[in-house]
């Protein structure tokens, strides 16, 4: 009987996990949810996921282990380290702490578990199963309700000494800007994520007259999906919102080439989607943050698998 890989993708909304074989066939999936307060009622939310698709795959194959992609996760020890988007990774207080999540999901599992950071774990799927392979030198940036990044270099991922390289989501694009749930001020994720995004959109609304169909919705229901709606209508307020998501995100890509002389930047993530009216903005802004060295020479790719894919993908490829 072949074996199979568990694998998981935690964000900061929900949990998607599935058990895919060696060859990149993902058999079952199933979605759980990350807004939870509780750690324990978390993880026996997930311990359950996992124990049902151990069910509905039994006559397949048999699982050898669980590869997890998790905001600030940290492959050296199997810890969670103070992850701002995660309810129940904080401590009594309610602030963000350190949470041994391998350790304890292999008690319930018992299977063994790797874990790294998520875009990292989207960077392997993409780099391994999706539009970047054969390319060994890329930054995986991942647009969802935060922004995190993968940096592959000469294959091989970037960690750094103590695993957490790579949170170019927290390179600081504004000086003094946003405030980030990370206790940093101005920090990338704080515009161009989903959450960033709806920001810009209470923003401009606040110091724009103009006539808008996101003035029909609450200020703070306003999420990335109705800014994208009404730019497919034709609303300018929120074409203009995606323009100036594009020029941020831009400049930053420019920099991060800077650090690492990618071939390529690879987007995923939901916010990919509305990228009719960002990218153009994107790549210019990019090119005009670059050396001659490096101007209109790094492609800018969008993952080819299905949302969610590649970091499940990623994630289980840790268990071979």
């Amino acid at each position: 009987m072949q074996k199979l890989a568990i694998g998981i993708d935690i964000g900061g909304q929900s949990s998607k996990c599935g058990i895919v074989t060696q060859d990149g066939t993902i058999l079952c999936q199933s979605v759980v949810t990350s807004l939870i307060d509780s750690f324990d009622e978390y993880l026996v939310l997930l311990a359950d996921a996992v124990k049902d698709l151990i069910r509905k795959t039994a006559a397949q194959g048999t699982p050898v282990g669980i590869g997890i992609g998790a905001p600030n996760a940290n492959r050296i020890d199997g810890t969670i380290r103070y992850a701002p988007n995660l309810r129940w990774a904080r401590d009594a207080d309610g602030k963000p702490c350190i949470v041994y999540l391998a350790a304890r999901l292999e008690e319930v599992t018992g299977l063994h578990v790797r874990i790294t950071n998520d875009a990292n774990a989207a960077a392997r799927g993409e780099h391994i199963y999706g539009v970047a392979r054969g390319i060994d030198d890329f930054i995986m940036i991942t647009l969802g309700t935060g922004v995190g990044s993968g940096i592959i270099s000469n294959g091989r991922l970037v960690y750094g000494h103590d695993g957490f390289a790579g949170e170019l989501g927290h390179v600081c694009v504004v000086q003094d800007g946003r405030q980030c749930n990370c206790g940093l001020k101005g920090c990338l994720e704080t515009y161009a994520s989903a959450m960033g995004v709806a920001r810009t959109a209470r923003e401009f609304l606040q110091n724009d007259s103009r006539d808008s169909l996101l003035r029909k919705i609450e200020p703070q229901s306003i999420s990335s999906k109705d800014i994208y709606d009404a730019a497919v209508q034709g609303d300018e307020l929120a074409k203009e919102i995606f323009v100036f998501t594009g020029r941020i995100l831009g400049r930053a890509l420019g920099d991060f080439v800077k650090f690492s002389s990618p071939q390529a930047i690879v987007l995923f993530g939901g916010l990919t989607k509305s990228r009719e009216f960002f990218h153009d903005e994107m790549v210019k802004a990019m090119n005009d943050n670059l050396m001659q060295i490096w101007k209109n020479k790094i492609q800018i790719l969008y993952s080819s698998l299905r949302e969610s894919d590649a970091a499940i993908l990623g994630a289980s490829s840790m268990v071979w």
